[in-house]
């Protein structure tokens, strides 16, 4: 299947989006200014692709962050998040989908990263539903004390990937988290046999439409300053 590039959209959030662009902020990819850069807590841009790239700084006692952004597959993020529990920050860009799991022939995504070895944090895929009843994570590394919601329900070999499966709810959403056996800052993940192991266990319909494919760095700690680059980030199918 060709590649469907989305059409952008505008996203939505609570409280107000600040679309702003910030000169001069720690953040970025080179020395030239990058296409987006912002430390606002909402910060966010939608590329000439249709990518949302987005600062999201959301959990309770988080320090600072700033995102700087030459295009969704492109960016990357300074962090400074005090050494406490509890996650602070999901930056992250974003693929829009829009498409029930029944109908979606392919979706697949490669990721190149550079991470650091210090704080706490995992480099994730996290794939929605359009109602936001359903999470689905992929951990592909992670680093320091965190761990994923849920019940430890086995292993399965999907998409590419051998992953340590985990079945949870935060409280507003069913969470089912896939750590990949063996950390990598690179590869390929095929999605769709992913969603159609979980509707094979029930948890979710093949009716469910899959709003969206996001991509980067859940960040429970940073103290001092932590530099997160995304290389490469890119989806196709849907």
């Amino acid at each position: 299947m060709k590649r469907r590039i989305p059409k952008a959209r505008t996203l939505v959030l609570a409280p107000a989006v600040a679309l702003t662009t910030v000169v001069g902020v720690s953040a970025g990819t080179a020395n030239a200014a990058a296409a987006f850069e912002s430390c606002e807590q909402w910060g966010n841009w939608t590329d000439p692709d249709g990518y949302i790239v987005y600062n999201n700084i959301w959990g309770s006692g988080a320090g600072s962050q700033c995102i700087a952004a030459d295009s969704g597959s492109s960016w990357s993020v300074d962090a400074d998040h005090p050494d406490t529990g509890g996650i602070k920050s999901y930056p992250n860009a974003k693929y829009i989908v829009g498409e029930p799991i029944q109908d979606i022939g392919s979706l697949s995504s490669t990721f190149d990263v550079t991470v650091p070895s210090a704080g706490a944090y995992n480099t994730a895929y996290d794939v929605w539903d359009e109602n936001h009843d359903h999470e689905i994570m992929l951990w592909m590394n992670w680093y320091g004390p965190v761990g994923p919601l849920g019940e430890p329900v086995g292993e399965a070999t999907l998409g590419g990937h051998t992953w340590d499966v985990y079945n949870g709810s935060n409280g507003n959403n069913n969470v089912y988290s896939f750590l990949r056996q063996g950390s990598t800052s690179s590869g390929e993940v095929d999605i769709v046999p992913i969603l159609d192991w979980i509707t094979e266990q029930g948890w979710m319909d093949q009716s469910e439409v899959i709003g969206d494919v996001q991509f980067g760095y859940e960040i429970t700690s940073s103290a001092g300053g932590l530099d997160f680059t995304t290389h490469e980030f890119s989806v196709s199918g849907g």
